[in-house]
């Protein structure tokens, strides 16, 4: 991959892009993690204004650490950056409480841990309309089109998307090019959304390394009987979140009425 020609193509689109949107700038959600970081940078490379928010909910100390020094970084080398933290946690335990309990805890972590996201949407499109930004998502081509790891209207609800096209290794390629502090290439890489230390990995069961490798045998026609061992565990554990989660990656399905019932 040429590196740098990629970081300057997405730089002018993003410029391009505000520019032709009559946007002053962007905002992201920093949370310490790889794709936030490259996106963030990518964004104040523009020259455009950009705001990085901060929004913890029962966050780790080491992620809210990272984002915190990235931003650091961020305003130490481009003057069109500035921050904004907005604590959610009491946003989210108001809602919480206000949820009526259920039998099934194990469901209703899942979906706390989407609530998380969507809380964290919604307050970056109040900044969004407040500024006249537009919202910059963080998702690579992995989680965005392979396996659909990200949050419906949450993480996935964004104006547009710089590294959408970009593997996750390539993300990390970026990364090294444009001098992400070392405490984020070196993490291992987790939603954030729990609370607690869980990776990504440790959710979906292989690495982002076994998934690229998934996607592309996938999409050159393979099946899981063309396996054996790690390699058939990692091509299944992949179409099964590709198959459960194909309704994020589709066009909201439309009812379309016939002509001759209208």
């Amino acid at each position: 991959m040429q590196t740098e020609k990629v970081i300057a193509h997405i730089v002018d689109w993003l410029g391009n892009y505000a520019q032709n949107a009559k946007c002053k700038g962007f905002v992201i959600g920093v949370s310490g993690g790889i794709d936030s970081a490259v996106t963030s940078t990518l964004c104040a490379k523009t020259g455009l204004e950009l705001l990085c928010l901060e929004m913890p909910i029962h966050q780790g100390k080491n992620q809210v650490t990272r984002a915190d020094r990235h931003i650091d970084w961020l305003m130490d080398n481009f003057a069109n950056v500035s921050r904004q933290p907005v604590d959610l946690t009491p946003v989210f335990d108001s809602l919480v409480a206000a949820f009526p309990k259920v039998d099934n805890e194990e469901e209703r972590h899942l979906s706390l841990a989407n609530t998380r996201a969507r809380l964290r949407m919604t307050t970056l499109y109040y900044f969004a309309a407040l500024k006249g930004y537009l919202v910059a998502g963080t998702g690579n081509k992995v989680e965005d089109f392979g396996i659909g790891f990200y949050t419906k209207y949450g993480d996935g609800g964004v104006d547009l998307s710089p590294i959408a096209d970009l593997l996750k290794t390539e993300v990390y390629e970026l990364g090294r090019v444009l001098g992400i502090n070392e405490d984020i290439m070196t993490a291992a890489p987790t939603d954030g959304l729990w609370g607690d230390s869980r990776t990504d990995e440790d959710q979906i069961g292989a690495s982002y390394p076994e998934l690229e490798w998934a996607m592309k045998m996938s999409d050159l026609g393979k099946s899981s009987e063309d396996f054996t061992g790690r390699e058939k565990i990692v091509f299944d554990i992949y179409k099964r979140y590709n198959n459960s989660n194909k309704h994020k990656m589709i066009p909201i399905p439309i009812c379309e009425i016939p002509a001759h019932l209208k």
